[in-house]
């Protein structure tokens, strides 16, 4: 495996939620992104995926846990301190027409990072972004038309080339094609295989679109209630899901051939409030081969192979799998 980039350590999240109580967004997260490797985070709204990627980035400071990246612990790092990194550390966000400055042509958006953390000069910047126009695959003519001008998916590509400016180590995105089409959807995923593959850049990719998490990341992590229920290389999880949560998440995608037989495991009943989570499982509640022991403690991850592991009790008598 790579030299980590990240290494997010038990890291919790809770937000006030009024009369001493709290959301417990995040709860006890543990996992690594190594260099040049895409990651993937996924889970129902809800889940953490959001929260996980803004603590990263540090936008967010952790309730608890650490944060470290590329080598240096920066969980508790003054802003004044993490502006230093931001050149190394970038996010991409869901909405590209709320993530561009409307008055701002599209040069000046793609040389405001370069303004902020380099000693390039105006000409220097000016070459930059059309370096980073022609990266994303958009004419150099895009840079003197303002973001109202542009689709969805130019804006998306905009919002990498920024992302990209300063050269970071570690790109966040949030759900980067959620809000896109299915074809737009297709070229932004191959504009980001490219990048990685040609840049080394490591990526955290967080999305509810499964189908598009299989097709870009190497391994993932499924979370449920801000915990992570199963992780693995990408292939391994997907085609031999251990955990119940996980079987249910991936039996509600639709496959790309509608003769295909569907083989549905709904999960019962509503999730449980984050402001009081239960002791034991935090999908017992749902989960139709929960037994009492489920309830009563936060189940250990049970190793499936090189990588692979899943927090089911159930995993040691055979009975986790669910019927068709």
């Amino acid at each position: 495996m790579s030299q980590a980039i990240l290494e997010v350590s038990g890291l919790e999240m809770r937000f006030p939620a009024g009369r001493g109580r709290h959301v417990n967004a995040v709860n006890g997260v543990d996992f690594r992104v190594g260099a040049g490797e895409a990651v993937g985070l996924v889970g129902e709204s809800g889940s953490g995926k959001s929260t996980i990627g803004l603590l990263v980035t540090r936008l967010l400071r952790p309730t608890a846990g650490s944060i470290r990246f590329d080598g240096r612990d920066i969980t508790a790092l003054a802003e004044r301190d993490m502006r230093a990194l931001r050149a190394r550390l970038q996010i991409v966000f869901q909405d590209p027409w709320g993530a561009l400055n409307p008055r701002m042509t599209i040069r000046r958006s793609l040389e405001e990072p370069l303004k902020l953390h380099t000693a390039l000069d105006g000409a220097a910047r000016a070459a930059r972004a059309r370096e980073l126009a022609q990266r994303v695959h958009l004419p150099v003519a895009t840079l003197e038309r303002y973001p109202n001008e542009l689709s969805g998916g130019q804006l998306q590509r905009v919002c990498i080339a920024r992302a990209l400016a300063t050269q970071p180590k570690l790109i966040v995105l949030d759900e980067p094609t959620s809000s896109l089409d299915l074809s737009v959807r297709a070229g932004i995923l191959q504009l980001l295989e490219e990048i990685r593959r040609e840049t080394g850049v490591a990526i955290l990719f967080i999305s509810h679109d499964l189908e598009t998490v299989e097709l870009v990341t190497a391994r993932v992590l499924v979370l449920y209630l801000g915990s992570v229920v199963e992780q693995g290389a990408t292939r391994a999880l997907f085609s031999r899901p251990a955990h119940p949560y996980t079987q249910t998440l991936l039996s509600a995608s639709l496959p790309p051939d509608p003769e295909a037989r569907l083989a549905r495991h709904p999960a019962i009943g509503d999730a449980p409030s984050p402001i009081d989570l239960p002791p034991g499982c935090p999908f017992a509640s749902r989960c139709p081969v929960a037994i009492p022991a489920c309830r009563a403690a936060r189940p250990p991850a049970t190793a499936l192979g090189e990588a692979h592991s899943a927090a089911c009790i159930r995993i040691a008598d055979g009975a986790n799998l669910l019927k068709h």
